[in-house]
């Protein structure tokens, strides 16, 4: 394997893509990027939204441009690749939630769920990356979350997603740094973050684990990218939250308990379709 040390990547006048930039994280991150410099394409599957946040980066000096892509579509995916052209920074950030229990999951929404949360990395980032090997630079970020890290009730087509997130950064990381390919990757997990989806959430330990703001995700992914960070978790007591699987089934839950986690869930108030 080739040297671990990852370098990061300059965002005044990088080219940066974010999927799902029309709404919640990936609002923020537009924004945020369009400030530091970057020159901004937004992907949303609802072109009014991609235009708002355009226009709000726009606002404030920055340069950004909007398509609507439906990112669970192998050849929309394509198609808008073509016509956004080379970028130095992938953000896979769009993402779905139904909140729903098994027995309640239509066929339809799972699909959904795994086509935009797990399937679309492989479309978005194979549509970028070969030229950003040939370059020997960029830089890929996919957003997953805790629910992948370890699961509560009600989100097993959600946390299953997202774990595959996390398990296709890692395999890509490995891939890139055994190649000496020079381009970085990053996996954000973060908790609960309030982006409209998540009203009723509750947790037993507010004050060790609190509902996050999108400005304070998206703020920290920008800053990793620009330090040439891997990993994300925040807060940072969530990176513990594995070591569950180290304890006897009967032992996991019952911490699991005392740390709301299938509480919080039972609160959920997700709705199919949204966007993280």
């Amino acid at each position: 394997m080739r040297s671990y040390r990852q370098a990061g990547m300059a965002l005044d006048g990088a080219r940066v893509l974010i999927t799902g930039g029309g709404s919640g994280i990936g609002r923020r991150l537009a924004i945020g990027a369009g400030r530091k410099g970057s020159a901004v394409t937004i992907w949303d599957r609802d072109l009014d939204r991609a235009e708002a946040v355009r226009a709000e980066v726009a606002a404030a000096g920055g340069l950004a441009a909007a398509h609507r892509v439906d990112v669970s579509d192998r050849q929309a995916v394509l198609a808008a690749a073509e016509l956004t052209g080379p970028v130095d920074v992938v953000v896979n950030s769009a993402g779905v939630v139904s909140g729903r229990p098994l027995l309640d999951s239509p066929p339809e929404s799972i699909e959904r769920t795994l086509d935009v949360n797990l399937r679309a990395l492989f479309w978005v980032t194979q549509a970028f990356l070969g030229a950003m090997v040939e370059r020997r630079s960029g830089y890929v970020v996919t957003i997953a979350s805790a629910a992948g890290m370890v699961a509560g009730s009600k989100m097993s087509d959600y946390a299953a997603s997202k774990a595959g997130a996390i398990a296709f950064n890692e395999a890509l990381r490995n891939e890139l740094r055994e190649a000496g390919a020079g381009v970085g990757t990053m996996v954000v997990c973060p908790f609960y973050t309030d982006t409209g989806m998540f009203a009723g959430v509750k947790s037993r330990y507010p004050a060790l684990l609190p509902i996050l703001e999108p400005r304070q995700v998206a703020g920290a992914i920008l800053r990793g990218v620009e330090r040439g960070s891997k990993q994300l978790v925040t807060p940072p007591l969530v990176r513990t939250v594995p070591l569950l699987r180290l304890l006897p089934v009967g032992a996991f839950d019952w911490v699991a308990d005392r740390l709301g986690i299938n509480e919080s869930m039972a609160d959920f108030a997700g709705r199919a379709g949204d966007r993280l």
